[in-house]
């Protein structure tokens, strides 16, 4: 247990010392990127999502369709069209997109889960 604050204490000092080297190198008209934390630890996860929300295809309107990259007003046509979707991988199941396409498109939308209604 001892150990842990001695290597804690020298990750600190060496991420202080790097902080220090960097601003001493950066020209004074540029403002160097902040420090990032060497005593946390996150999973790949959450460093990879993004901030903005996903494009449900169910329900985004034309226009949001429209937002995402390489989709027009025809492709947002088919898609529209083609609803409802059961996942984002019919886009290229159903030949709505290209490989390609959807390559990019995947990681912007999704299909939420169906509403479930209150039985009477």
């Amino acid at each position: 247990m001892k150990r842990i604050p001695a290597v804690l204490v020298a990750v600190v000092a060496m991420a202080f010392a790097a902080t220090v080297a960097l601003a001493d190198t950066t020209s004074p008209t540029t403002t160097p990127a902040p420090a990032k934390s060497t005593t946390t630890h996150h999973s790949s996860k959450s460093s990879s999502k993004s901030t903005h929300p996903k494009t449900d295809l169910n329900t985004a309107s034309k226009e949001d369709l429209m937002k995402l990259p390489g989709v027009d007003e025809a492709l947002a046509d088919k898609i529209v069209a083609a609803r409802p979707f059961k996942s984002r991988t019919e886009l290229e199941s159903k030949s709505i997109v290209t490989k390609e396409q959807y390559g990019k498109l995947s990681p912007l939308v999704m299909v939420a889960p169906p509403q479930k209604t209150a039985a009477k």
